[in-house]
């Protein structure tokens, strides 16, 4: 289809189209439409964030309501507040000669005595998020027994974000003989789930592969050591000086940290994470989209479902842990049509994740130069040089000041007045960056098994890692124990809400430490294992001793009778004396059904996936 009077609207549809400007309809566009409204059927699409999935199936579902009826006839589930609220904004647009349909969006955050209202007057389309749209029918406040269109948008976000059982219980108050709309970046499990349970015979159609990034993306990589990342990433910002971008993080505390830092050394940034209020978060983010904010510092969670436009970079201060999220990340630039870039600060021994990613994506990443301080004195200065040259001037308002001007500076010639001219904006460039140091690695220059980087786990099971937790100290080191570690037992474990970044994160708020190594983690439901680097041993000792430092009472001791003898006395409290039942071994995704004795552990170490 070549443009949108080809698509088979309605008048009212086709004039709202050209109301918003849509000339040529875009790729998913032009697949999904013309087939929904030949036949309403379930269907599949596969596109990346920002490629118009919101116009593929508002369109075609916004045709096939009817408007006389009222009662909710299509539901829309998205996996954020801001997600809804955009969708709710296109739909509207798209219905704005459709006077007699009712679009409401409901999300958390809130008042949910405002929506409740909204849901009495039986709107024809519902967008909600998972979880208040679930409220709402645990109320009685929802009647989706006339619903004939289910869509589910950013279905893979959606259920990674732990939404497959709201999504499960929405979908089956709806009833059978309904259209399904799966639209998702990526296919993971999860979601072949839904296309297997809840629809009958969809039709794909997919834009680009499968769980691959925009074409519109460029993806670049910067090798730098851990303790420069956070320098390369000013010097990137200093090198593109109309950087409008999202920066990556894990985790809140860093991102907190990092946008903190930013903010202290002078640039236009902010920080989006979990620990802000809904307040905080809205306000944030009206200043990231009026361009106030250059750059937004955020966690995957808090940044799902942000569709903000013109983004020139994705920057991933921190690689994720999962491969596909990459795939969304790289998707918040280069939509619609538009160009973008993502680049990534590794240090060496992450490089086998980008070769694994790169695999995921489908293309190979260029290795690119951390820049020079001299390299980014001159891109700014140029910078400022444009700026001079475009700026507008109002002669109305200047012109009479000029007399003065021109005799305080009478004294000076052309060429001086061009230099302090730089020099007025230029200096601080110039201070920072004398004799700044090459932050690039020579990896002629390292060993092997430096080079031979990468994370263990999903990124390939040859690779040796090492990572950081929020605060930059704690390694982890994906190897087994040896003698450079030794076994300690930490009376914390599954029952406590423990993972391995939560004990890495605790021992270094206990010990007041970054130089602690944190070898093999083993979480049980009541206790867990931890190998220490036989270094930090007393110093870890010590602090979980120490009641001021350790407020939460943790016991703390190395792994051997005493620590077993604890460990026996915690299965026979939860079990009963003299069963055999074995202690659920290792931690989430490990497939052991039993845990080696003690002499085991001290003989040798077990198998299994490692932190």
């Amino acid at each position: 289809m070549s443009n949108f009077q080809e698509l088979g609207l309605n008048s009212d549809l086709q004039k709202a189209v050209e109301a918003l400007g849509f000339k040529d309809p875009m790729p998913i566009q032009a697949a999904v439409i013309p087939t929904l409204l030949e036949k309403p059927v379930d269907m599949v699409g596969l596109a990346q964030t920002g490629t118009g999935k919101t116009a593929a199936f508002g369109l075609p579902v916004l045709q096939y309501i009817d408007p006389s009826l009222r009662r909710t006839q299509a539901v829309v589930l998205c996996p954020t507040r801001e997600l809804c609220m955009q969708i709710t904004r296109d739909l509207t647009s798209f219905a704005q000669f459709m006077p007699k349909i009712k679009i409401v969006p409901i999300y958390g955050g809130a008042s949910i005595e405002v929506q409740m209202k909204q849901l009495y007057d039986q709107p024809q389309i519902i967008v909600a998020t998972p979880g208040r749209m679930n409220d709402m029918i645990r109320r009685g406040k929802a009647d989706l027994t006339h619903v004939k269109w289910a869509v589910l948008d950013e279905a893979d976000e959606m259920l990674d974000m732990g939404f497959q059982d709201d999504v499960d219980t929405i979908l089956q108050e709806m009833p059978k003989e309904k259209n399904t709309l799966l639209f998702s970046a990526t296919m993971p499990d999860q979601v072949e789930r839904i296309l297997s349970k809840y629809m009958n015979n969809p039709i794909v159609k997919t834009v680009g592969q499968r769980n691959t990034g925009t074409a519109n993306v460029k993806h670049m990589y910067y090798m730098v050591q851990a303790r420069d990342r956070y320098p390369a990433l000013k010097r990137l910002a200093d090198f593109n000086p109309n950087i409008y971008a999202i920066v990556f993080c894990r985790t809140r505390i860093e991102t907190q940290e990092i946008a903190d830092s930013l903010i202290r050394d002078g640039y236009n940034a902010d920080s989006l994470h979990g620990d802000l209020s809904q307040a905080q978060r809205d306000h944030v983010m009206s200043r990231f989209r009026s361009g106030t904010l250059q750059m937004l510092v955020a966690t995957d969670v808090a940044a799902r479902g942000l569709d903000v436009n013109n983004l020139t970079h994705v920057i991933n201060y921190n690689l994720p842990d999962e491969p596909e999220i990459y795939v969304h990340r790289s998707g918040r630039t280069g939509r619609a049509d538009k160009t973008g870039i993502c680049f990534s600060i590794i240090n060496m021994k992450e490089k086998g994740k980008i070769r694994h990613i790169e695999r995921i994506v489908g293309r190979e990443f260029a290795k690119a130069k951390i820049p020079t301080g001299v390299q980014v004195c001159e891109k700014q200065l140029f910078h400022h040089i444009d700026r001079m040259e475009k700026v507008e001037l109002n002669h109305e308002e200047i012109d009479s000041f000029l007399p003065v001007i021109y005799r305080k500076l009478e004294f000076m010639d052309r060429e001086e007045i061009i230099k302090r001219f730089v020099a007025l904006e230029f200096n601080r460039f110039l201070e920072y960056y004398r004799d700044a140091k090459d932050l690039n690695i020579d990896e002629s220059k390292v060993s092997f098994k430096e080079r031979d980087g990468g994370e263990r786990s999903r990124y390939g099971k040859e690779a040796r890692w090492e990572t950081r937790d929020s605060r930059g100290g704690g390694k982890r080191e994906g190897r087994s124990s040896n003698s450079n570690f030794t076994r300690m037992f930490f009376s914390i474990g599954r029952k406590d809400n423990m993972a391995p970044q939560n004990i890495i994160g605790l021992i270094n708020e206990v010990t007041r430490s970054r130089d602690v190594t944190i070898g093999r983690i083993d979480i049980l439901d009541n206790f867990s294992f931890i190998d220490i680097d036989a270094g930090s041993v007393n110093l870890v000792m010590d602090s979980f001793s120490n009641k001021d430092q350790n407020s939460r009472g943790i016991r703390v001791d190395i792994a051997g009778d005493r620590a077993d003898e604890d460990a026996s006395k915690t299965k026979r409290k939860r079990y009963g004396e003299g069963s055999s039942k074995p202690y659920e071994g290792g931690y989430k995704g490990d497939k052991r059904s039993s845990k080696p004795t003690s002499s085991e552990r001290r003989r040798k170490p077990s198998s299994g996936k490692k932190y």
